[in-house]
């Protein structure tokens, strides 16, 4: 073990990388509730719950253990925070109009974004891309994507309370008429059980996050189901009926393998959400790579540490396609690996041992079944707080930056849609760029890579031809 791993050349050990190994599962572990939550929207999107655990569990602990032995890299992968939120508001969205998009579909486009990735990857496009899109809008896509996993967290728990009109039901796919000065969105009711544990929940995970605590979201969704014992939120003398649903021994005949649909992909919009699934999942898994090779000393040797990334893109990759084919949404590397190269995890030991720690939570089905959406919703609420982090990253005195990262962080939570986001994003950057350099006698020139003018292109067309919408 220590000479595949080259455990003794890194300066570690074997209970060193099996302990950081259990620390990176403790800090993510909570995708394990949270994805099959998410991406069923509680039976909103056709998706049951089961099937989505279990292939997150079988995701993240296969392609986790691949990342591990073909890379040797301490870094762990799972089903995507964010990504999992737009592929359940894409099926949610589509749902009441002419051209719905079915979660067999959305698999479809995920499977589909996977082999761009692999093809992006190996011709090099894919590196092209990270050093094509300005610094200030890679951090305000994070920003922006941590906005809207919040507005799915707030919606979820009952805290956010969307209002329409209150005498007149109003049409899926129509707009209200409230006047200008009147809101549409308001604080939940404090009287339902589920919205006050989750603020039980929001102050438990943020005091122990405080307080330093390892796996802190992970203690505080188990803590929160606890206290939801005796608030009625989460009956444990229900747990023979759970585990009929999620059995303790792992039933993979109920897996939704390769259920996808090709021949209704065509419809409008599928184009848009693919390109959508794989730009977020570019800068999302590059950013994560090369932060978690620079804390582990990797990046020493840049000429080392590039091809180890490059690596791992393609375990990536595989990833998202084989993620989809077990019936989860993009399935991408976690920044929670760093907790366990803080904790000396410096190979591929680290990755395998995480990865077994989720093909072990197959055995444990029913116990997060009972986990209360009021918790998982908190947990989703502190990881936009995580994300939110990146906004210090933004340089808004300079408008040419600082109006399309607004755009970018704006645009996804309000109008309910990532790729939103990163379009107007990327219409605004190269325009006020392109503007500047030419109108301006300012020294500072702003560069446009030619793949933004592709980008731009594309983009405009999106909207010209197409609409708004996700």
């Amino acid at each position: 073990m220590n000479r595949f791993f080259k455990i003794k050349e890194h300066g570690s050990t074997i209970r060193t990388e099996i302990m950081a190994g259990i620390t990176t599962f403790m800090t993510m572990a909570y995708i394990l509730a949270v994805n099959p939550d998410t991406l069923t929207a509680f039976g909103k999107t056709g998706m049951e719950w089961y099937p989505v655990f279990l292939a997150t569990a079988i995701a993240a602990g296969v392609f986790t253990i691949a990342m591990g032995i073909f890379v040797n890299f301490p870094v762990a992968v799972a089903p995507g925070m964010g990504l999992n939120a737009y592929f359940a508001t894409v099926v949610i969205s589509t749902a009441a109009t002419g051209h719905p998009v079915t979660w067999q579909m959305a698999l479809t486009a995920v499977f589909i974004s996977g082999l761009i990735f692999l093809l992006l990857t190996i011709t090099n496009i894919r590196q092209m891309l990270i050093d094509a899109i300005p610094d200030g809008l890679k951090h305000a896509i994070t920003v922006g994507i941590g906005l809207f996993i919040a507005i799915v967290g707030l919606k979820n728990s009952g805290l956010l309370s969307v209002s329409v009109e209150t005498l007149n039901d109003v049409k899926a796919g129509t707009f209200t008429s409230l006047l200008g000065f009147e809101s549409v969105f308001g604080m939940g009711s404090f009287t339902e059980p589920g919205v006050l544990l989750t603020i039980i929940g929001l102050a438990l995970i943020s005091v122990l996050m405080v307080l330093r605590v390892k796996g802190a979201i992970l203690f505080g969704i188990l803590g929160t189901t606890l206290i939801g014992i005796p608030m009625d939120v989460v009956d444990f003398g229900t747990i023979g009926a759970v585990s009929e649903k999620a059995p303790w021994i792992p039933d993979f005949t109920q897996l939704n393998f390769f259920e996808f649909d090709f021949a209704g992909i065509m419809g409008v919009g599928i184009v848009s959400i693919i390109l959508t699934f794989t730009f977020v999942e570019l800068f999302d898994t590059f950013g994560t790579l090369v932060g978690t090779a620079t804390r582990a000393g990797y990046m020493k040797n840049p000429v080392e540490g590039k091809k180890r990334i490059g690596k791992a893109m393609l375990v990536d990759s595989v990833a998202v396609s084989g993620g989809a084919m077990l019936g989860t949404s993009t399935v991408t590397a976690f920044v929670e690996s760093t907790a366990g190269v803080a904790e000396g995890g410096r190979t591929g030991l680290t990755a395998v041992t995480t990865g077994v720690c989720f093909l072990l939570a197959l055995f444990l089905a029913p116990v997060v079944a009972l986990i209360p959406s009021a918790a998982t919703s908190a947990a989703l609420i502190i990881v936009g707080v995580l994300m939110m982090q990146s906004v210090s990253e933004i340089d808004f005195k300079d408008l040419v930056i600082g109006i399309p990262a607004f755009m970018t962080v704006t645009f996804m939570p309000f109008t309910y849609s990532i790729a939103n986001g990163i379009s107007f994003g990327i219409l605004a950057y190269v325009l006020l760029a392109f503007i500047s350099n030419t109108f301006t006698k300012s020294e500072q020139k702003y560069k446009i890579h030619w793949l933004m003018w592709i980008l731009f292109v594309l983009v405009l067309a999106r909207y010209v031809m197409m609409g708004g919408g996700h």
